[in-house]
């Protein structure tokens, strides 16, 4: 047995202490515990502690400390479970210890999968030009069940897909390019449908989007292509054969016939 010699409060940490140990032969350190612990145990001077219980308080106190370090890791935001066990494997915690900090995290609400992808969707619902595919699939590599995420996800209302959509729309197809209005249009869905809408509020946010056009800027796109092309061609190619060559490859590029054949017109 060994009796607790004297107790000391750590200079770097008030709410931590040291317990110096004496075996009959003197005392020496023993080991340093939480403020917590201390009044768990009533550890005081003259306390007799077996081994037992000085690798019992060890260990405790072990998880302890590492319980502190994930309660600071989820002080800068929520996290999911996975991230917090991901965060204790890098800490080298014991897998026994792991399994303690999450039950009692779990236990005390600080780590919920359920309400972090509620908040995770609400965020980046505000925040981002991101779609509700996407913001799923980000749930699920963050750890996130696929029933929670998808059911998360389901806070993301058609209508504000739409309006987004819709603001995306104005933004991108009211700069000028050297594009064809069906070229940007395509270009524009594929990318909506990269940042995770759905094909449906897609194709409905695009029904009325030819009203958009400007048939100006089409032209102007259109004779910047076909002066390319027939830059392109013309080494190689001579009367109807390049003026095809520049038909096809402007028809390509999303240009409507009629405006093409108008350009080729102006060009024989």
């Amino acid at each position: 047995m060994k009796k607790i010699a004297r107790i000391t409060t750590q200079k770097k940490s008030k709410n931590r202490y040291n317990i110096f140990l004496d075996d009959g032969h003197g005392e020496s350190y023993g080991f340093s515990v939480d403020e917590a612990l201390l009044i768990e145990y009533r550890l005081r001077k003259g306390l007799e502690l077996d081994n037992s219980m000085v690798d019992t308080l060890i260990q405790k106190d072990t998880v302890h400390k590492v319980y502190t370090q994930a309660i600071h890791f989820l002080s800068y935001r929520m996290r999911t479970k996975k991230e917090i066990r991901d965060y204790l494997v890098k800490k080298e915690v014991e897998p026994e210890q792991v399994e303690q900090i999450m039950g009692r995290l779990e236990k005390e609400n600080l780590v919920d999968d359920r309400q972090f992808a509620e908040m995770f969707v609400r965020t980046r619902m505000n925040t981002s030009s991101k779609g509700p595919s996407l913001i799923k699939k980000e749930l699920m590599e963050k750890g996130v069940a696929a029933a929670i995420a998808a059911e998360a996800v389901e806070g993301y209302p058609y209508e504000v897909q739409y309006e987004k959509i819709r603001k995306l729309i104005d933004k991108k197809l009211s700069q000028k390019k050297k594009d064809s209005f069906r070229k940007q249009v395509q270009n524009l869905q594929a990318s909506l449908m990269q940042k995770g809408f759905t094909q449906d509020v897609v194709k409905e946010a695009f029904a009325d989007i030819q009203e958009e056009k400007d048939e100006d800027a089409e032209w102007e796109a259109l004779v910047y292509q076909g002066e390319k092309l027939m830059r392109k061609h013309q080494m190689k190619h001579e009367g109807y054969a390049l003026m095809n060559k520049v038909k096809e490859g402007l028809f390509r590029k999303g240009f409507p016939m009629d405006q093409i054949q108008k350009f080729l017109e102006s060009r024989e």
